[in-house]
Formats: structure tokens, C-alpha cells, sequence
């Protein structure tokens, strides 16, 4: 593979720029002006995973959020504060958590190959590979054991989004945004969608309320 320059990098700017600018004199105007977009993405920061690329989408219509094995973190501030911007002010519609075969966060958690900080954040897929490692080491080959982990991994990911405060208002508010589970396959290009059913987690706001009042009573 070829890869741009600096410089590149500069000169296809100004080449996009001008070419947009025909097409649409108004383009960057109207670009400029604010962002209303249906989707949140929670990708991995893998450098083949621009999701905008595989779905042709503009500029505007995808909120995204990266990290290294597409993480939902419940202690990351960063994320937390991309999922309540997109729910409370962008007012997203839909949350999109996508994952990668070929995935080399996957594969190192699954291999226990990683040192230092990586090996840390990615300590959550290795123990998601324990839970499930009898099934996982059944399978035939390197490949299919680490496609497999990453849409379990996937799976985590959406049950976690439902843990966090942000997603548990919203849902009790009745404004959370619809969420799914895809993997993307580079062999291919195509996108997977795990169909995943989110019903068992979503809170209940009668029985969270019922909780908070039992609680009061116990102090």
C-alpha cells in the first residue's frame, strides 16, 4: 500500500475543498453552521475502520467515538462524555458499536500478548475470553477464535452502554437512542449486523423507582 505524504495530505485537502466548492458552493457554509447527526459510532481506532468510508456517509451525519478494541468503558470520562453529548444534546437516534474481524486488540487479549497500558485496557476482552473460552478453544482455527471473540466482544460492549447512568436516564426519560451490534469484515468490506437483543436490559423505571425508595427506607 502507497501512503500520502505530508505534503500529499495538504494537496488532496485543497484538491477536495475545491472540487466541493463546484459541486456545492454552499457545502462548507452549510457544514459550518452546527451538527445534527442520527448515529453515534463507538468504533476501534484501528486506522482500516473509518466507518464513513464503508457506509458513504458526509460529514455531519455520524458522531464517532474510537478506542482500541471498540470499548465500552465505564470509567473512561472521554467516552462518557461523547454517549452524553450524543443523547442529551445531539439527541442521536441511533448507537451503532462496531467491532472488526482481524481485530489486533481482539487477538491480543485472546493470545495474551500485549504489555503496558494495551494490556490493560484490553484486560476486559481476556477475561470475556475466559468466561467463554471452552466454547472459543473448540473452534478450528486462530481466525475463527478471534472472530468469534470480537463479536462477543460486541455483545459486552451494548450490554455495558446499558450499565451507565447516561443510557439508564435516557431509557427511564423515554428518549434512548435505538443501539446495534455490527462487525465489520475487511476480507470482505461488508458489515455484519449481530442482531442483538437489548429488552433484558433495559431498565424497568417502576422497579428502579421501587429500589430507590427501599433504599431511603434501609437509611
Amino acid at each position: 500500500m502507497k501512503y500520502h505524504s505530508m505534503a500529499d495530505l495538504l494537496k488532496d485537502n485543497r484538491a477536495w475543498v475545491t472540487y466541493q466548492n463546484q459541486v456545492d458552493p454552499d457545502y462548507f457554509e452549510n457544514l459550518s453552521k452546527g451538527q445534527s447527526p442520527p448515529y453515534l459510532y463507538i468504533g476501534c481506532s484501528d486506522s482500516r475502520m473509518p466507518l464513513t468510508k464503508f457506509t458513504q456517509t458526509e460529514p455531519g451525519e455520524i458522531f464517532v467515538h474510537r478506542n482500541i478494541a471498540n470499548q465500552v468503558c465505564l470509567t473512561d470520562i472521554n467516552f462518557l462524555s461523547v454517549l452524553e453529548y450524543a443523547i442529551e444534546h445531539l439527541h442521536v437516534q441511533h448507537i451503532i458499536v462496531c467491532g472488526h474481524y482481524c481485530c489486533g486488540g481482539i487477538q491480543a487479549a485472546l493470545e495474551g500478548t500485549t504489555t503496558g497500558l494495551v494490556d490493560s485496557w484490553v484486560n476486559p476482552v481476556r477475561e470475556l475470553y475466559l468466561q467463554h473460552q471452552e466454547e472459543i478453544d473448540r473452534l478450528p482455527d486462530r481466525e475463527a477464535k478471534r472472530n468469534y471473540l470480537a463479536e462477543l466482544n460486541v455483545t459486552s460492549q451494548v450490554k455495558n452502554l446499558y450499565q451507565t447512568s447516561i443510557m439508564r436516564k435516557a431509557l427511564r426519560e423515554g428518549l434512548a437512542p435505538e443501539v446495534h451490534g455490527w462487525v465489520l469484515d475487511l476480507h470482505s468490506g461488508l458489515i455484519k449486523d449481530l442482531n442483538i437483543a437489548t429488552e433484558e436490559w433495559h431498565l424497568n423505571p417502576s422497579c428502579q423507582t421501587k429500589r430507590h425508595l427501599e433504599l431511603s427506607i434501609a437509611k
